[in-house]
């Protein structure tokens, strides 16, 4: 069986594929000439690209590929309109960097809570001064779009004594005791009001982006703090850069935004009650490592004959 890898064929990565199982061949390139040849009679196609321009320049020859992987999480700039009717299903890397940002998101809570801000600058000052902090404890993190990543936020919130309300598509799926409340997506508003953190894990699609404006961010508490893992394009970044400046809201911390590197010019590099991460939470020293070796065992599961994980709806595109 042959696999097409679209990733660079010297990545220290892509050595996880050793692990396949005998008798699989993997032609690694990330150059769409060099794979035009082996791509023919592939079986499964590795997406190791953010984006689709070479996946799309294949596909009219792949037409023996029974299963597309993409070894990001997020495939908004995956899904082609060809491979999005055909009948190939998509998988992506889901879950995967779940843990590493939910860590994020918990250090984004405590950022605030216990004001790190004023400690580095007073540390930096050499300046004694006692000041009262926040307690998790009682405290309610609102989490948005609570999938992989939200439950393992909700499961570190709540080992902090926090409350967790959640918002979801399937508000009927099981959930763990521990949530209070689940709301569908268009009571997000209604979610942002009563949490204190509001952790956002909304995966970018046509129905999400720029959910997150003025009434959504209006409706959050003064002392309400603002997490995205998410997406950057799910916000109206505007919207919320006048609730921080305008200090209607306390703060937030962020790892994604909707233009990436963020422009010089961003309001969000100057406001002092922004946290800014430049999208690299989920850089850990494994985090390719970790995605290569999630296909390894899906591919197992695939060439038993066994459902896939983590298949990708490519309408709803998540």
């Amino acid at each position: 069986m042959k696999i097409v890898v679209i990733a660079d064929a010297a990545a220290p990565h892509l050595s996880a594929l050793s692990q396949l199982p005998p008798g699989v061949e993997v032609v690694a390139s990330k150059n769409a000439e060099e794979l035009l040849a082996a791509v023919e009679d592939a079986k499964v196609i590795v997406n190791g690209s953010h984006q689709a321009d070479t996946l799309e320049a294949l596909w009219p020859r792949a037409r023996n590929v029974q299963w597309v992987h993409s070894l990001s999480a997020g495939v908004e700039s995956v899904v082609f309109p060809a491979l999005k009717t055909s009948a190939v299903p998509l998988t992506n890397s889901r879950g995967v960097y779940k843990r590493s940002l939910a860590e994020f998101a918990i250090f984004g809570i405590l950022w605030f809570a216990k004001d790190a801000r004023r400690l580095v600058a007073q540390q930096a000052a050499a300046r004694w001064e006692q000041f009262d902090c926040e307690e998790l404890t009682g405290k309610t993190c609102a989490i948005l779009s609570y999938g992989a990543m939200g439950q393992e936020v909700a499961r570190r919130a709540v080992a902090m004594g926090m409350r967790i309300i959640a918002t979801r598509r399937r508000v009927d799926e099981p959930r763990e005791s521990f949530v209070e409340e689940v709301l569908p997506p268009e009571r997000t508003a209604e979610a942002m009001a009563k949490g204190d953190y509001i952790v956002c894990c909304s995966p970018l699609t046509p129905a999400t982006r720029r959910m997150l404006g003025r009434s959504e961010f209006g409706a959050m508490r003064p002392n309400g703090v603002f997490i995205n893992l998410g997406r950057g394009a799910v916000v109206d970044e505007p919207a919320l850069i006048a609730a921080l400046s305008d200090r209607r809201i306390r703060g937030a911390a962020l790892d994604v935004f909707e233009t990436e590197p963020l422009p010089e010019a961003s309001p969000f590099w100057k406001l002092d009650n922004v946290l800014l991460s430049p999208h690299c939470t989920d850089h850990t020293p494994t985090w390719q490592r970790e995605s290569v070796e999630f296909f390894v065992e899906n591919f197992r599961r695939f060439a038993h004959g066994k459902p896939l994980e983590n298949v990708v709806d490519k309408e709803a595109g998540y």
